[in-house]
């Protein structure tokens, strides 16, 4: 039996804010590098919360979608489930540090020009406490701290409707011209 207490009202909000999200955002699928980059990356998710680019594959299959994505700062919401644990019967690290990856890397990706790449050179996580299906919600909310010509950091935590902070992150990205 879990001691945690779940904030019901704020699991509603952030169900109703994923409700609106998915209204619109754009099915799973890969664009084309030529639409990538040829357009800004706060362009690029703008597109893709009208539903004229598509989401990430990756969040149909770990279960999470971005909510916001703005000015270097993102969040995503995830649903911890027991298809995400490992044998001891929590969450894997690795569900919390893609999770993690998508909202750090999105941030910085959020502040870049049209022409311009990144890519993950390293990430940092940190797993304060487990997660298990026992937490239906969790938001990865990422901020840009510096973004240059060549590389970007942000940083990220993973936090729950009840206030708990379950992980955080540090990431530095390679910043590149796309061709």
């Amino acid at each position: 039996m879990s001691n945690t207490t779940i904030d019901t009202d704020m699991t509603a909000s952030w169900e109703a804010d994923e409700l609106q999200v998915r209204a619109t955002l754009g099915s799973a699928g890969v664009a084309s590098p030529k639409e990538m980059s040829s357009i800004s990356g706060q362009a690029v998710f703008d597109a893709m919360f009208a539903g004229d680019l598509p989401s990430a594959p990756i969040g149909a299959t770990l279960d999470f979608i971005p909510i916001q994505i703005k000015d270097g700062h993102a969040i995503f919401q995830g649903r911890p489930a027991e298809q995400h644990y490992n044998p001891l019967g929590t969450v894997h690290g690795g569900w919390f540090c893609t999770i993690l990856d998508s909202a750090v890397a999105c941030a910085i990706h959020s502040t870049l020009p049209a022409g311009k790449g990144y890519t993950t050179l390293e990430i940092k996580v940190n797993m304060i406490r487990a997660l298990t299906k026992n937490i239906p919600l969790v938001r990865a909310e990422a901020n840009t701290i510096h973004v240059g010509r060549q590389t970007a950091t942000a940083e990220g935590r993973i936090v729950g409707p009840d206030g708990k902070l379950y992980a955080h992150a540090t990431t530095t990205c390679l910043v590149f011209d796309m061709k």
